[in-house]
């Protein structure tokens, strides 16, 4: 294959996705136990007339991204503080790595991509700079002023535009080139016809719509809600109290007078945050995942373990749906570094902070605890699972 025969994907997912809730940007939340860019990625490499797949992401992106792809082949372009900043980023870096005749651009945010129409996409390339998928508009459309309506607007000619957007790659590049930047474009379609070419319009499809809004993922997960199962995990850790050593606490350096003793940093909240998870999917406990006796994991960080479970849940399809982290000590004092702690353990799980929730108990100066000889955490992790067959 020449290199100016080359089919590529632009995948698009450098935005914060604010008005769809939480503070996970929506590229990255979950939907049926997988991110929504892993879902818009499969659909484009499911084609298989995509010879590459890229993806645009924002400043600091990068190791989620490549956590929730695992070992999927996509390359990874930074962004800029705009979409069409983002997609000119993307085409620009295409361009310096050989280039390609075709370009499909796609929002992350539309996971679920019918292969039937990328082939109409493509199709239309054989007559045309530039194809975009669309569906009439259904409804009636109003203007309205402070609550009101004005004026029915007539739906002839109307439709709304979905993506991908399919474009000869030299074409849409000097479109890009060409465009002033002092203004923004909607889309990509725009900015092609700007340069004075055509656009086809092609048949989209009803389930390619864009997650924007909290309610789009409730659709979402109720498409998919047939194949989960829930399962429940509990994990449960105790590390004694030490002099010299520092004293992590759900994924955070506590200040404290002593420290807790263990084969890794033994962060204490973590390890039971581990073997829930791995509780929950029937895997074995964090020791027989990363044994004691192993010399690798002396003094290492406990990010790391639990960044695994999370994968293990990723890699079977499934989805965290709530931690509740229970630590048990008389001092130091949790509160102060509660949220923290919640911050800590969705972004390494990568899920909302609001399924995350830290809370502290003492043992009324009884035992172990209560002597202040060493601290305790329990942990229940709730997941969906994919259904079995």
């Amino acid at each position: 294959m020449t290199e100016n025969s080359k089919t590529v994907a632009l995948l698009v997912a450098a935005g914060q996705g604010n008005r769809a809730g939480g503070d996970t940007p929506k590229q990255f939340r979950l939907v049926a136990g997988k991110a929504v860019l892993a879902h818009a990625y499969d659909a484009l490499a499911a084609h298989g007339g995509m010879d590459a797949i890229h993806i645009v992401l924002g400043a600091g992106q990068e190791d989620t991204a490549r956590n929730l792809l695992g070992d999927r082949a996509a390359s990874f372009i930074e962004g800029a503080d705009s979409r069409r900043g983002s997609v000119r980023a993307g085409l620009e870096s295409i361009a310096a790595t050989g280039g390609a005749e075709r370009v499909l651009i796609h929002d992350a945010a539309r996971p679920f991509l019918p292969g039937a129409v990328i082939d109409r996409l493509l199709g239309a390339l054989d007559d045309a700079q530039g194809a975009i998928p669309v569906l009439p508009v259904a409804d009636t459309l109003v203007r309205g002023m402070d609550g009101r309506m004005t004026d029915g607007v007539s739906r002839d000619g109307l439709f709304r535009v979905q993506t991908p957007q399919a474009f000869r790659f030299a074409t849409i590049m000097a479109a890009h080139q060409a465009w002033d930047v002092a203004r923004e474009a909607t889309d990509d379609a725009q900015i092609l016809r700007a340069a004075g070419h055509d656009v086809m319009m092609v048949d989209g499809d009803e389930g390619l719509e864009k997650l924007t809004y909290p309610q789009d993922f409730a659709r979402a997960e109720a498409r998919l809600a047939p194949t989960m199962t829930m399962r429940v995990g509990m994990g449960y850790d105790v590390h004694r109290l030490a002099v010299d050593e520092e004293l992590w606490l759900g994924g955070v350096l506590v200040p404290h007078d002593r420290g807790l003793a263990g084969h890794s940093d033994a962060d204490v909240a973590l390890h039971a945050i581990v073997d829930a998870l791995l509780g929950a999917l029937a895997e074995g406990d964090i020791g027989s995942h990363f044994p004691p006796s192993d010399a690798q994991w002396r003094g290492a960080s406990s990010d790391r373990f639990l960044a695994y479970a999370g994968e293990r849940v990723v890699a079977r399809g499934g989805r965290i749906d709530h931690i509740d982290l229970t630590i048990i000590c008389e001092a130091p004092k949790i509160g102060p570094h509660r949220d923290a702690m919640r911050t800590r353990i969705a972004t390494i799980l990568a899920v909302p902070i609001d399924g995350v929730s830290v809370k502290a108990t003492t043992t009324e100066r009884l035992g172990f605890a209560g002597r202040r000889e060493g601290i305790a955490a329990q942990a229940v992790a709730t997941l969906s699972l994919p259904a079995l067959s």
